[in-house]
């Protein structure tokens, strides 16, 4: 069993808790991690430690920052093995898929120790006696809240663009997956000065105090619920928000497009880790003259992708996965393949087609986080452009066309900070992401987390008068 603990001020403890987690894995229902709960005392310490660290660290020369990423990167990819079994005994996600998780979440690492000596501010020209200076400094202390459903990739994100931008960092890993974020924490801490990295450990409450704690900036990837709180909370205090909260992204598939094709489509961004990603396909709008053809296609890839795919994380979600479903067929869609909570131990739950769904459903209105592909059948591409535009959420959209107009159409109109065109995954390295609606506020990834993560200071300078 892991035993994962807090790191306050370069010294690894379980700090002053006065609870305990455990941790089981989904697989099998078997205890895998003990972890402490962080204290009020103990988020004081951590919060307290990044202040003192963040002058020295902010004055540390970007290039030197930026080569304590490289190092830690490479650790990383080291220890990919090992953070990959950790990884699937706390979430379930199997062992490859974990595996090419954590290279993405190097990458991310590598790509902002590159980015982060190159972010600089920009010169103003007044007149021949002065000069306007744009410079960029570190926000300063930045709360890190990371999710359970990729935790390495999406903590290597966060936690290296506010790194290498000069700022401190308390970070607190989900609590389903907290031996994950302690292993990564150890593979990255001895390559930073004590207090620029601390870690707390705990579930809502600690995540709680965290964000309402004295920080300068909390960056939190996870539930609009959770993410509302925190901006609650923000907004008591001064700092910034920066979420990435939910979704519910719709997939468009067009007249004229392959079905079988499509269904492939399809059946990636619903089944993938169990469906259990920020930007999965949780509700597909399809034209009718291949709505019959496509759902035949998209049940065949739902009977190879049981084969293959982990657990959901845990019963609690497995049960409000299934409780969509049934909801669902309640309300008179038809269950095509799924749909049914096997026996035995573990949070299993097959890919599920739903067809006949409408957008009143809960499957097709809330995010569903699981391995369920509900499919409406529209007249047009303007109808299906007009449904799925229709939603709380703003996080991302894929379109599946042949035509280039449709797919401007699509971009220009549907209101998300990620419009995927003929695929349902994918993007440059670099790339940004910023929700909209109740997915969220700011940039994620790309060079423009560097400008959320860095204030800017506007310096007007001129020479002193003649005769001094």
């Amino acid at each position: 069993m892991y035993e994962a603990a807090q790191l306050i001020d370069g010294r690894w403890s379980t700090g002053t808790a006065g609870r305990i987690l455990t941790v089981t894995d989904p697989r099998d229902d078997s205890p895998v991690t003990r972890v402490p709960v962080a204290s009020d005392d103990d988020v004081s310490a951590a919060v307290g430690a990044a202040r003192r660290a963040a002058p020295g660290w902010a004055r540390t020369a970007p290039a030197a920052r930026a080569a304590a990423l490289h190092a830690a990167a490479n650790a990383i990819e080291a220890a990919t093995g090992e953070l990959a079994e950790t990884m699937a005994a706390e979430m379930g996600k199997p062992a490859d898929g974990a595996a090419e998780s954590i290279g993405a979440g190097v990458a991310t690492l590598r790509q902002y120790a590159e980015l982060g000596p190159t972010h600089r501010g920009r010169t103003l020209a007044g007149n021949d006696e002065a000069i306007d200076l744009m410079a960029y400094r570190p926000r300063g202390v930045v709360a890190v809240i990371t999710p359970w459903n990729d935790p390495v990739a999406a903590s290597c994100g966060l936690l290296g663009a506010a790194l290498v931008t000069g700022n401190t960092v308390v970070y607190k890993p989900s609590e389903r997956t907290p031996a994950t974020g302690w292993r990564l924490a150890r593979l990255l801490a001895p390559h930073l000065p004590d207090g620029v990295l601390n870690v707390l450990q705990g579930d809502g409450p600690a995540g709680a105090a965290l964000a309402g704690a004295e920080v300068d900036v909390v960056a939190h990837v996870g539930s609009t619920a959770t993410g509302r709180a925190i901006a609650a909370a923000c907004a008591r205090t001064g700092a910034k928000a920066l979420l990435e909260n939910g979704g519910s992204d719709p997939l468009i598939v067009d007249a004229g497009v392959d079905p079988v094709w499509a269904a492939g489509q399809a059946a990636l961004g619903a089944f993938a880790n169990s469906g259990q990603i920020c930007v999965a396909v949780e509700r597909i709008y399809v034209h009718a003259d291949l709505a019959d053809a496509f759902v035949e296609a998209l049940a065949t890839e739902a009977e190879t992708w049981g084969k293959q795919i982990g657990p959901l994380v845990d019963r609690r979600l497995r049960e409000a996965v299934h409780g969509q479903v049934r909801d669902a067929v309640r309300a008179g869609a038809t269950l095509v393949c799924g749909g049914s909570v096997p026996s035995g131990p573990g949070a299993y739950y097959p890919p599920t087609v739903l067809s006949g769904c409408s957008d009143d459903m809960a499957v097709m209105r809330e995010e569903t986080f699981g391995p369920v592909a509900p499919v409406a059948v529209v007249q047009s591409f303007e109808e299906a452009l007009t449904r799925a535009a229709d939603s709380p959420y703003g996080l991302a959209a894929t379109v599946l066309t042949g035509s280039m107009s449709r797919a401007q159409r699509a971009w220009r109109e549907l209101p998300a900070g990620t419009i995927k065109i003929n695929a349902v995954f994918g993007g440059a390295p670099g790339g940004a992401a910023h929700p909209r609606r109740a997915s969220g506020q700011g940039f994620g990834y790309g060079p423009e987390l560097l400008d959320e993560l860095t204030v800017t200071t506007v310096v007007h300078l001129e020479a002193p008068p003649s005769g001094w």
